[in-house]
């Protein structure tokens, strides 16, 4: 659960946020509303929330530990924190359900007695409680183990007894590293307390989405691929576009958050907007042939805002994929019950001809759940490229005895037919070379040469 800055730990797109709260339907909205106040339970996610007097304190918890993980406070519905994604959570009798701002779909909670005996006294310390609350943590909560050929309990039985009381701290996070690296997941990281990377991980043979790469490949697009036609940029250097020959448009988003200074869906979504209104106007999108959309390098940030762009470039309804998260520690193979999403058109001008989506290994996260959506779109669009990076879910952000962080996906996002594509990511429907010594020795870009060809034909 993105409740926390996904990017505190992983390298360019904005903070994860998104959705504000929607009405309640059914028996959660009939009657009076209980009282908000109270100790609720998330069905997943491994988290309680504490609620008493317009302050809410969360807690990250697992079968050996509850570890505090920030205050909130209530502002009209909303629940804040500086620097943290907001959240709603609306009650009825003893079920409750949470929205996080930047996230798609919504999380249910249950009403507890009283705040776990856990909660209430110090955790564990020393390296072998980091270990343990690592190992478990993961245990209880990542869906991918058996799809990645990984048997978790091995792993513990292998590397506990290297943790000794004396272990140095880089022998320790050595040690952690070694664990999740195999995994090949990019949601998965480890930060020290001051925001040192220790690891971030990676799908093999792709390369993560950062600074510096796209300061390498801005410059590469517009002079190899975009041969000096002017390109605008927009949204804190996130979006850009150019109209090129043949009345194809050309889109690059490098980032669904990030847009301004101001951590808050509701301002990133304005900022988005307005974007779009400055390149979809009337005029343009009526003279358009096809459009290209760039995702090779993007960071991800927020599911909602990726399916706000969609709804710019549809007509009518579709839907986009069904989101459930794993919720029993015991039980690998049991999940919340699945919350299908989908695609409304918006009311601002929208495009709705030919596509072609760019894809590539840097491309991850929200940027991904984009052209996942995309996909049920009509007309499809094309995907040129190669292979996404393969992660989809949010993450829970966690904190370890030494004050360490770490990062662990805990949802599928799952197509029509049932489908996931963690792990080896979407295909293209067109393969090329991206980004590959070869295209940049001969000063080429096929993956976007071969989009406009198949726009223009």
């Amino acid at each position: 659960m993105k409740l926390t800055s996904l990017h505190r730990l992983l390298p360019i797109a904005g903070i994860a946020a998104g959705l504000v709260a929607a009405p309640l339907s059914g028996p959660l909205a009939a009657g009076a509303a209980a009282s908000i106040d109270g100790v609720w339970q998330l069905d997943g996610y491994g988290t309680i929330v504490a609620i008493d007097n317009g302050k809410a304190g969360l807690f990250s918890t697992t079968s050996i530990s509850c570890t505090p993980a920030g205050e909130f406070q209530q502002t009209g519905e909303r629940f804040t924190a500086d620097r943290e994604q907001a959240f709603t959570v609306r009650v009825r009798r003893d079920r409750a359900v949470m929205h996080v701002e930047g996230n798609v779909g919504d999380k249910h909670l249950r009403r507890l007695a009283k705040l776990p005996k856990l909660c209430k006294v110090p955790g564990a310390t020393g390296p072998l409680a980091v270990f343990d609350q690592f190992w478990t943590t993961y245990n209880e909560n990542y869906p991918f183990f058996q799809a990645k050929g990984i048997d978790w309990a091995k792993v513990r039985d292998t590397y506990r007894p290297r943790v000794t009381p004396g272990i140095s701290d880089a022998a320790l996070s050595g040690l952690l590293s070694e664990m999740v690296e195999p995994l090949g997941d990019a949601h998965t990281a480890i930060r020290t307390a001051d925001g040192e990377t220790l690891f971030a991980g990676v799908r093999p043979g792709t390369t993560l989405p950062t600074p510096e790469l796209e300061g390498v490949l801005r410059p590469y697009i517009e002079g190899t691929a975009l041969k000096g036609v002017k390109f605008a940029s927009y949204a804190n250097e996130r979006i850009g576009y150019a109209d090129l020959p043949g009345r194809v448009g050309y889109l690059r988003v490098i980032a669904f958050m990030g847009y301004g200074d101001i951590l808050d869906y509701n301002a990133e979504r304005d900022t988005l907007n307005a974007t779009l209104d400055k390149i979809l106007t009337k005029e343009r999108v009526k003279n358009l042939r096809g459009l290209i959309i760039d995702l090779r390098i993007n960071g991800g940030g927020s599911d909602q805002l990726g399916l706000d762009l969609a709804s710019r470039l549809t007509g009518k309804p579709f839907f986009a994929y069904a989101k459930r998260a794993r919720n029993d520690p015991a039980d690998p193979t049991a999940f919340t019950a699945p919350q299908p999403l989908f695609v409304q058109p918006s009311e601002r001008t929208k495009y709705t001809g030919p596509i072609a989506i760019l894809t590539g290994g840097s491309q991850m996260s929200a940027g991904e759940t984009f052209t996942q959506a995309m996909m049920n779109r009509t007309p499809r669009p094309i995907r040129i490229g190669q292979n996404t990076q393969g992660v989809f879910s949010d993450v829970l952000v966690r904190t370890l005895p030494n004050g360490w962080q770490f990062i662990v996906p805990n949802e599928e996002f799952r197509t029509r037919d049932w489908k996931t594509f963690d792990g080896p990511g979407i295909a293209p429907d067109v393969r090329t070379p991206v980004f590959t010594p070869a295209e940049f020795a001969a000063e080429r870009d096929t993956a976007f040469t071969t989009a406009l060809k198949l726009l223009v034909r």
